[in-house]
């Protein structure tokens, strides 16, 4: 023995001392002070082979599903029927039930597909809990934004959902599309920042002539805030009987397009703007790099 002689010679005089402690209720730290042992490998091999007392075990947050686990599983159940009803993962139900014997297949193939589709459902449900989560603490972190802020956002989303001059047929004109309304609302925000009146707006809603076209005019015009007279004749989008279309429903209202009159200024800013983002862009990127 590594410690054969000095300090802990009388090594079986000590374990007799250390496993009396352990028996009347001490624990590891109590024994090492009340025989002065602070090695703690000789200290372990001292009280080898006796139980720790109970008060000194921590609890476990999972004994109670661990005791229902095994409860049910004496009772005949299956794994899937044990995770499907504790809500707890499959690896988690083997860990605690695999001692057990395993229960007689008694589930017709009906009961089989229900607790897997159960199973399914109770899955989903934890997944659509972690995306709503997800989402509101991103949106919490956006908090307040300053005009900077808003005036950068709207000129990057105009130039990706707004028309653009070509080399060959210049416009200028400003004409934003989009069915998404809090892209419509954002769009209107950043042209009151940029002081673009309400009169030098015009509206025009494209949708599917099989739709609610009068629904769709409704509620575009309810959310701009504008009278149908600012609102220029709906596009009809017409429908071809060999497609099968999957933007259907109350939730479908087309698109909405946004024009602003004598907007030939508003459009080169953007088109500038555009430019100085991208140049900035390459530049943060290279130092990034560096």
């Amino acid at each position: 023995m590594a410690h054969s002689r000095g300090k802990y010679a009388d090594f079986e005089g000590l374990r007799e001392r250390a496993v009396a402690l352990r028996r009347e209720g001490y624990s590891l730290r109590q024994i090492r002070d009340e025989l002065k042992i602070f090695n703690n490998d000789i200290l372990n091999r001292l009280v080898k082979g006796e139980p720790p007392p109970e008060w000194t075990k921590r609890p476990n947050a999972k004994d109670d599903l661990r005791a229902k686990a095994r409860e049910l599983r004496l009772q005949g159940w299956t794994y899937d029927q044990i995770e499907t009803e504790l809500g707890c993962s499959r690896s988690s139900v083997s860990l605690w039930v695999r001692d057990l014997p395993r229960p007689d297949r008694r589930r017709t193939p009906e009961e089989a597909s229900a607790i897997a589709r159960r199973g399914w459902e109770a899955k989903l449900r934890v997944k659509d809990e972690e995306r709503r989560r997800t989402k509101e603490t991103a949106r919490k972190a956006i908090g307040d934004l300053s005009p900077r802020e808003l005036f950068l956002l709207g000129v990057g989303l105009y130039w990706a959902e707004g028309g653009k001059d070509k080399p060959y047929e210049r416009r200028e004109n400003v004409a934003f599309v989009n069915s998404d309304p809090g892209m419509i609302e954002v769009f209107l925000a950043w042209l009151r920042l940029l002081g673009v009146e309400r009169e030098r707006l015009r509206y025009c809603v494209m949708i599917h002539e099989t739709a609610d076209v009068a629904g769709a005019e409704r509620y575009w015009a309810d959310l701009v805030g504008a009278d149908r007279s600012r609102f220029n004749k709906t596009t009809l989008k017409k429908h071809n009987p060999k497609t099968v279309r999957k933007n259907i429903g109350d939730s479908y209202r087309g698109c909405l397009v946004i024009k602003v009159l004598k907007g030939a200024d508003l459009y080169r800013r953007i088109e500038g703007s555009w430019y100085g983002i991208v140049e900035s862009a390459r530049e943060a990127d290279q130092r990034n790099r560096a």
